[in-house]
C-alpha cells in the first residue's frame, strides 16, 4: 500500500503564506480568493473560513511584511548602535524586505486605516531617538522627514505602478524626448537617471545608492538638529 505526501490543513498562515508566493511570483493584483484556492487545492468558498474576504487577506500580507521588517530589524540593529547607526541600520534592514516583496510599497500605502503593527514599530523608533536625548519634538520632525523610508522605500512623486512595479522606461524617454525643447534640464536629467530594474527594484529611480544617499542627508541633518 502507498501512501501519498500529507498535505498541511488549511489555516490563516497557510493561505498568507501562499499569497505571498503567489505576489512575489506575479504581483499584488494577481491575488485571488479563486487563484489561492487553485494553488491550494481546495474550494475557493474554504477560504472564506480563515480570511472573510480579499481585504482582510491583504491586511494579513500587510501584518506579515511588518513581522518579516521587525525580524530583519532585530537581525541588524545592535544593542550598542548609537541612534543614528541604528535608525540607518534599521531603514536599510526593511529595504531588504521591501526588496524581496517589491510588491510591498504599493500594499502598505493601499490600507485604508493604518496597521496595528505599524504602532510598536515606531514607538521603537522613538525609543532610540529619546535614549539618544532626542526631544519629542524633534524627534516627531525626523518622522516626518524620513517618511517611508523607515519601512524601506521611498515615496515617488508618480508612482509607476500600484504593487511597486517599474515604471516603463522606453515610453517614458520618447515622452520626454517630445518635450525637450520645452523642459530642456528635466529632459537631460531622465535621460541620465533612467536605469534598468535590476538596479532600481522598487522603481525607476529607486536605486540603492539614491536610498542610502537621501537617507545619510536626512540623518545628518536630524544629528545637527540636535546638537543645536
Amino acid at each position: 500500500m502507498t501512501t501519498g505526501a500529507v498535505r498541511a490543513p488549511l489555516s490563516r498562515d497557510r493561505l498568507i503564506g501562499a499569497a505571498m508566493e503567489l505576489a512575489d511570483a506575479e504581483g499584488i493584483s494577481a491575488i485571488t480568493m479563486r487563484r489561492l484556492a487553485a494553488d491550494l487545492g481546495v474550494e475557493a468558498m474554504s477560504l472564506y473560513h480563515h480570511v472573510p474576504g480579499k481585504e482582510l487577506l491583504l491586511d494579513g500580507l500587510t501584518e506579515a511584511i511588518l513581522a518579516e521588517i521587525n525580524g530583519a530589524v532585530a537581525a541588524r540593529v545592535q544593542a550598542d548602535d548609537d541612534w543614528r547607526t541604528a535608525l540607518r541600520h534599521r531603514c536599510l534592514a526593511a529595504r531588504e524586505v521591501m526588496v524581496r516583496h517589491r510588491w510591498a510599497p504599493g500594499l502598505l500605502g493601499s490600507r485604508s486605516s493604518i496597521p496595528e503593527g505599524l504602532y510598536p514599530y515606531y514607538e521603537e523608533i522613538l525609543a532610540t531617538m529619546s535614549r539618544a536625548g532626542l526631544s519629542y519634538h524633534l524627534s516627531h520632525k525626523a518622522i516626518h522627514a524620513l517618511g517611508t523610508m523607515v519601512l524601506g522605500f521611498t515615496q515617488e512623486l508618480f508612482s509607476p505602478a500600484s504593487d511597486g512595479g517599474s515604471m516603463d522606461e522606453a515610453a517614458t524617454e520618447a515622452e520626454f524626448a517630445t518635450m525637450a525643447a520645452v523642459l530642456p534640464h528635466l529632459t537631460a536629467m531622465v535621460a541620465s537617471e533612467v536605469h534598468d530594474n535590476e538596479e532600481d527594484p522598487l522603481g525607476w529611480c529607486d536605486s540603492q545608492n539614491e536610498f542610502e544617499f537621501t537617507l545619510d542627508l536626512l540623518l545628518d541633518g536630524i544629528a545637527r538638529a540636535a546638537r543645536n
